[in-house]
């Protein structure tokens, strides 16, 4: 297995969202079962682990999942990239310092719930339209130089977001939705992350576990369930995408894999710093997607992959059929989808 790097931090070449240990997934596995999973997907060689500090709130409380993280990766600290994320509220006076000591109490109580005296990893989760980008970026090099964060990113930002901040101060990773059936990151933001050495970590790379091919139309989703919400599995999608998950199929049997596997496996061909974190409350469905880094495409099975992929027909929500699809989802369900990313973050 070859590492990755996010900015300067090296990395498994795929990561674990720990999310689902918290809320998204419905009901959650008992505590003991989750550190179970973690170290075992540490034992298994994942060294990127990523939560952030609203991950719980709905069935617990905001931290409950940095606090369950930072207990399950207590033992091995140090030989792990850990991230996580935060949230910038309303500033009475959004100046510099104010901002300043906002993003430090959000960090220090971070750090508290992990266990930890610094992160290596430290994201806006989504961007304020009140506080300047470039003053964000400002603090994040304060704590950079100050060794409480190692690198920090962006999540579901522009490629010019991404320019302005990194030329405050250079970025380690951004985090945006990105999948076989959601590529909108290629036609600006992998080429802007390329150009400037910096990680894309896609949450959502195995769409909400459409691409597995183990969700059925039948299936129904309950209390604070993301999956609910996700054009993919809507019943007629997963019906009429169904050559997606043929396709996806027909690779796995040949290399002796999953589809999920396959998916990953073709993105980690396609792009030299992507290291997608797939997202699972189950423990061997995490070993299976961490296991997509022992797939290994040619060129020409790429080639063939993409080829394939590229004459499939993708429908979204509303049932608006396009041909080589790079945009999964029409103007009214990408405005949906943004609005419910923010939970999203982590899942498969």
């Amino acid at each position: 297995m070859d590492k990755r790097k996010l900015g300067q931090l090296e990395v498994s070449p795929i990561g674990m969202g720990c999310m689902g240990f918290s809320h998204g997934y419905g009901q959650v596995p008992p505590e003991a079962y989750a550190i179970e999973a973690i170290r075992g997907a540490y034992d298994y060689g994942c060294t990127h682990f990523d939560t952030a500090e609203a991950y719980g709130k709905e069935q617990f409380y905001a931290g409950h999942n940095e606090e369950l993280v930072g207990k399950a990766i207590e033992p091995f600290r140090k030989e792990v990239v850990l991230a996580t994320k935060f949230h910038i509220g309303e500033l009475s006076k959004p100046d510099e310092t104010s901002l300043y000591r906002e993003v430090r109490r959000h960090l220090e109580d971070s750090m508290s719930r992990l266990r930890t005296d610094y992160i290596d990893l430290y994201y806006l989760h989504r961007i304020n339209e009140t506080v300047r980008l470039e003053d964000v970026a400002t603090v994040m090099g304060r704590l950079v130089k100050e060794g409480l964060i190692r690198g920090w990113g962006l999540s579901q930002v522009s490629a010019d977001q991404i320019r302005a901040a990194h030329k405050i101060t250079p970025l380690s990773a951004v985090q945006n939705i990105y999948s076989m059936v959601e590529r909108d990151c290629e036609t600006e933001i992998f080429p802007v992350c390329l150009e400037k050495g910096i990680g894309v970590v896609p949450f959502s790379p195995i769409a909400s576990g459409f691409l597995s091919g183990k969700v059925t139309p039948q299936d129904q989703f309950g209390f604070d369930d993301v999956r609910k919400f996700v054009p993919q599995l809507s019943k007629e999608n997963i019906e009429a995408n169904q050559p997606i998950l043929d396709l996806l199929h027909r690779f796995a049997v040949e290399k002796h894999a999953t589809n999920a596997q396959i998916s990953l496996a073709w993105m980690l061909h396609k792009y030299p710093n992507v290291v997608p974190i797939p997202g699972s409350k189950n423990q061997e469905r995490i070993l299976e997607n961490l296991g997509a880094w022992n797939v290994t495409l040619s060129d020409d099975e790429f080639r063939q992959l993409q080829s394939a992929l590229d004459e499939c027909k993708y429908t979204d929500i509303v049932g608006v059929w396009k041909r080589n699809r790079r945009v999964s989802v029409n103007n009214g369900v990408k405005k949906q989808i943004s609005e419910l990313s923010h939970i999203q973050s982590g899942t498969e």
